[in-house]
């Protein structure tokens, strides 16, 4: 038994492929494309495991994806692959509907292909799993209820927007042509192998090096937090359990603002790791100018997935965050690794011109 993963040397996505290994020992094959937030060091474990396949490539090169399909034969398509940085997207939209839209439509006819010659019992057992966010419902005010299964999408920025796109486009895809796919709507994740570009990892390995903590406007923007393994987990169930055509929304009942976030931050590693000298690492906080389109308040209602397939997160928020902080603290050569010369002049031209 297979399971083919596009997206797993990413950050979500790198995460489930060492989960499932660990999980279920089940054969894994991976494509991912390697742009910047890729990243074979994540699997280094699996090195010479042979039930780690990896597959360097596009899911937008049809014949490609076709191809590994044919070979491997396998009984699920997980789909994690995607630009997903919002900052990335408002300089440079077209590679996320590249990506996003145009790669998860070549995905989906391949896929499409590919079940059609399946058997009866194969057909009945094949599963395309759809990862988005919930981004594309748009946001929320202060007192309006969780983001739910049910509410219609309002995105606000190029990236949620591709998301949106590739999300009714797999659920065409079922209504049209009867593909059996799943489709899992995300809160914020955090946890081991993030790449540091978005908020936590850079504020962990900013306080580290001394520099600026750069938080957005007032830092009240909203969101709930959601331990990565704990995602993995929420996907490995939908995948055995969920319901054909079927949206379930994955979160943490995590609300936080992005400044508190950062003062658990700041007071985790003042406990594990005190600052040299004098001070908390609070000290280092520093406002800067609010992104355009920023949204104020994401919230998941999980209660869908909870009730119909009995899943709910194991990590609190604190417990996450603490075990997050100090995997950066004992993976230091894989964060050298990942933080290349490109990457310092992107968090130049985002955070101080």
């Amino acid at each position: 038994m297979t399971v083919l993963v596009s997206g797993g040397a990413g950050f979500i996505g790198g995460n489930f492929v060492l989960d499932w290994i660990a999980q279920s020992g089940e054969r894994i094959v991976n494509v991912d494309k390697l742009t910047y937030a890729g990243n074979l060091d994540t699997l280094k474990s699996l090195r010479g495991d042979d039930r780690h396949v990896f597959a360097h490539g596009d899911i937008g090169d049809r014949e490609f994806i076709e191809s590994l399909l044919r070979t491997h034969q396998p009984r699920a398509i997980i789909n994690f692959a995607a630009e997903s940085h919002v900052d990335r997207s408002i300089h440079g939209p077209a590679a996320f509907i590249e990506t996003n839209v145009v790669g998860t439509f070549n995905l989906l006819e391949a896929a499409r292909a590919f079940w059609q010659e399946l058997n009866d019992d194969e057909k009945s057992a094949f599963r395309f799993l759809h990862v988005s966010t919930d981004e594309v419902y748009g946001s929320l005010g202060a007192t309006d209820a969780p983001f739910s299964e049910n509410n219609r999408y309002e995105p606000n920025s190029p990236y949620s927007a591709s998301k949106a796109a590739s999300d009714h486009l797999v659920r065409a895809w079922h209504h049209t042509y009867g593909l059996p796919v799943l489709t899992t709507n995300c809160s914020n994740n955090y946890g081991p192998y993030h790449f540091p570009e978005k908020l936590i990892p850079l504020v962990i390995l900013n306080a580290l090096a001394g520099k600026p903590l750069p938080i957005y406007g007032d830092g009240q923007q909203i969101r709930d937090w959601l331990y990565v393994k704990d995602h993995c987990s929420a996907i490995r169930t939908v995948l055995a359990n969920g319901r054909v055509g079927e949206v379930y929304n994955v979160g943490g009942w995590n609300e936080k603002p992005n400044l508190a976030v950062v003062h658990t931050i700041c007071d985790t590693l003042d406990a594990l790791k005190p600052r040299q000298g004098a001070g908390s690492y609070r000290d280092q906080i520093t406002f800067v100018k609010d992104r355009p389109g920023h949204d104020r308040r994401y919230a998941i209602d999980a209660r869908k997935i909870e009730r119909d397939l009995g899943w709910k997160p194991v990590e609190t928020f604190e417990s996450g965050i603490e075990k997050t902080i100090s995997w950066y603290l004992n993976n230091q050569d894989w964060v050298a690794n990942v933080t290349s010369g490109a990457y310092r002049d992107w968090l130049s031209q985002q955070y101080e011109n």
